[in-house]
């Protein structure tokens, strides 16, 4: 196994954004956890409309919360390109809503997907508002038996917090799951909070935010499983 990893964290940083320090910090947290180094990238959307070099040369790739972006289709770039080279890729909160934009167009076909943060009157919402904001709740979710998420967690529920206005349309789930983004996490009422792509290296997308679970001492399982498929690469 390698002892030094380079992760892209692709998002418009803002270092004053609860989910963007622990971000970072939760990546310190399974570093430390897993004896590796890291070297943390974070990558501005913009600029990866026309290049992708920063994301090419890392060994794995985080889609970081604070949407709306500055760019949408930098970030879909980013994210076709992990997952057709497969490169473990992590989205979560707003990463997560970007990775089944990314899907919906590219691998589905819809190329009218969009996200309603960004045009919320398209006729292709793929990701919509929620019926009730879930910023600052702690939720359960429950989880898909043998999935990737439930095989990292060891048990098939948990309790998650939340940073969200906005998820996946459930008009559009079933289409997303049959199309082979599956969902492998749900909430109470069925909609999905969890997606990963079967056979790809890591391809997994949370609607929750577990870095605002990691401790010193304590990684996130699901971050702890991110950086092992990178290593393992």
């Amino acid at each position: 196994m390698r002892s030094r990893l380079t992760v892209a964290i692709v998002g418009d940083h803002d270092p004053t954004f609860t989910p963007h320090t622990a971000t970072d910090d939760a990546l310190r947290h399974t570093a430390e956890h897993l004896g590796v180094h890291v070297d943390t990238r974070w990558v501005p959307t913009a600029p990866l409309e026309t290049d992708l070099s920063s994301v090419r040369s890392a060994d794995a790739l985080w889609c970081a919360p604070g949407s709306p972006y500055q760019s949408l289709d930098g970030a879909v770039r980013a994210l076709r390109h992990a997952r057709e080279h497969g490169v473990p890729t992590l989205g979560t909160c707003g990463g997560c809503q970007h990775m089944v934009i990314e899907y919906a167009r590219t691998v589905l076909g819809f190329a009218d997907a969009q996200h309603a943060e960004y045009d919320p009157y398209a006729s292709r919402l793929f990701v919509s508002e929620l019926a009730c904001s879930l910023k600052g709740a702690t939720m359960p979710v429950a989880l898909v038996p043998g999935s990737t998420a439930a095989t990292l967690y060891g048990e098939d529920t948990t309790e998650e917090r939340y940073y969200c206005d906005f998820g996946l349309n459930p008009e559009h789930q079933q289409a997303l799951h049959d199309g082979g983004l599956r969902v492998s996490g749900t909430d109470t009422g069925g909609e999905a909070r969890v997606l990963e792509l079967p056979g790809h290296p890591f391809y997994l997308a949370t609607l929750f935010v577990p870095q605002a679970r990691s401790l010193p001492g304590r990684p996130h399982p699901l971050i702890t499983g991110f950086l092992r498929a990178a290593l393992a690469r």
